[in-house]
């Protein structure tokens, strides 16, 4: 498959706790809207074997192009929390409400209302929270409307002691529906099948992906999979292909499933890095973004194995500027319209810092890629895309992206974030396929 493909990073942010989780929020006007979790282990004080305290931080961004003088990304709010393991937005308004779900170290499901000032400024307000239960982490959450279904919605929450737990919304409140027992040890993911929202898949450390049946009980499970083999700790339901599924695992592997055949998935791709994430884009549906732990950010083509051709899914774009663990990213819908910009010339550094009057505070060099970097000089000071440094090379096994090409592109906004390094990215990705696999819309 012929393509240009390039990323290039647009703002860095310091979450000064370990960032894990990031989400951009799915419901219109607010694609802009950006939230990011951590987690924090705080040794306990006093006592040799006082145990450990997990903190969080819940942080609000909202995305604009300013201009270029301007970072894009804004923080609008922070909020101390519990340790953070999982965020996702509901897809759909609640009683006319956007809602945001919270998987927490206490064991808790907490729901926030995004809600608008009249000077138009974004905040979250607490909702309403429930506890899945007690002495355990709950480790991660999926709503039921990934196809946009707004008409039952319900919650499906996995936690540390390994159960499995289904909730309903409903004016407000949460009600927790039914609670099994899925996996020996932690159940790292669940996840609801979009196009059947009384199936739940779940993941374990015990090595097995399961699937459950709501409408007959969680007394055994509809499969049992052990073809990963160790902890499976994403799981993702395809919203564009009926019956799609893609699952990530601490071994390393992505695989893609057909889910009226679970004893063979249609693919199997090596990542080199644990998969802590998986994301279908939101509109195009043979692309998907996955967090590899120790081996960075990549999005798969997937359209081959889907459509039944077997083979490993190729990598067609990679973002490597972090320098620790690879565990939140997400797609935006929001669109940008203009092209990306041609990087400047390279400059020589006494430029580039007579320029800024002082230090670049983070640095990136890359061998394999193209950045461009937002970053600040010792005063804060925001240093536009103009006077960053830049590289030409172009991505192992892709041409650089030629800007003047007239070939039908997508560009695309997203967001990852790292652990212990504690940092937040937003980025782009402008791709240009070959003609004869055009995605024409821009994202």
């Amino acid at each position: 498959m012929a393509l240009k493909s390039r990323t290039r990073s647009l703002q860095v942010f310091d979450t000064e706790l370990s960032a894990d989780t990031v989400e951009w929020c799915p419901v219109p006007p607010n694609h802009g809207v950006l939230v990011c979790g951590t987690y924090q282990i705080q040794k306990g004080t006093g006592e040799d074997d006082a145990p450990p305290s997990r903190t969080g931080r819940l942080y609000l961004f909202e995305f604009q192009r300013a201009g270029p003088m301007c970072p894009p990304l804004t923080e609008l709010q922070r909020m101390d929390t519990a340790a953070i393991l999982d965020l996702k937005w509901c897809h759909v308004p609640v009683s006319e409400r956007v809602v945001l779900g919270m998987a927490t170290a206490t064991g808790e499901l907490q729901l926030f209302t995004l809600t608008q000032s009249q000077e138009g400024s974004h905040s979250l307000q607490t909702l309403t929270s429930l506890e899945v239960g007690s002495d355990r982490l709950a480790l991660s959450l999926d709503w039921s409307t990934g196809r946009l279904d707004g008409s039952d919605v319900r919650v499906v929450c996995s936690d540390s002691a390994g159960s499995v737990s289904v909730l309903s919304l409903a004016e407000g409140d949460l009600t927790a529906l039914s609670q099994w027992k899925a996996h020996d040890f932690e159940t790292w993911i669940s996840a609801f099948s979009y196009w059947d929202t009384q199936l739940v898949y779940s993941g374990g450390d015990d090595c097995k992906l399961k699937g459950w049946d709501l409408r007959v009980g969680p007394s055994s499970p509809t499969f049992v999979s052990k073809r990963h083999s160790m902890g499976v700790c994403s799981i993702h339901s395809s919203p564009h292909r009926e019956h799609i599924l893609a699952t990530g695992s601490y071994d390393e592997q992505v695989l893609l499933w057909d889910g009226r055949n679970m004893q063979q998935p249609l693919s199997e791709t090596s990542m080199g890095g644990g998969v802590w994430r998986l994301k279908w884009h939101p509109t195009h549906e043979h692309l998907l973004l996955a967090a590899c732990m120790h081996n960075d950010f990549h999005i798969l083509h997937c359209q081959q194995a889907i459509d039944g051709g077997g083979g490993a899914c190729p990598a067609i774009a990679s973002y490597i500027l972090h320098s620790s663990l690879a565990y939140g990213a997400d797609w935006s819908r929001l669109s940008l319209e203009d092209p990306a910009p041609r990087s400047p010339p390279p400059m020589e550094p006494k430029e580039i810092f007579a320029e800024s009057r002082g230090h670049v505070r983070i640095h990136y060099e890359s061998p394999t890629a193209s950045f461009d970097t937002s970053l600040e000089d010792d005063s804060g000071r925001y240093i536009p895309e103009e006077i960053s440094t830049s590289s030409t090379a172009p991505a192992t096994g892709l041409a650089a992206l030629n800007p003047d090409s007239d070939a039908p592109s997508l560009s695309c906004l997203l967001a990852s974030c790292s652990f212990y390094d504690h940092m937040l990215h937003v980025w782009r990705w402008d791709w240009t396929p070959d003609e004869a696999q055009q995605e024409p819309e821009e994202c």
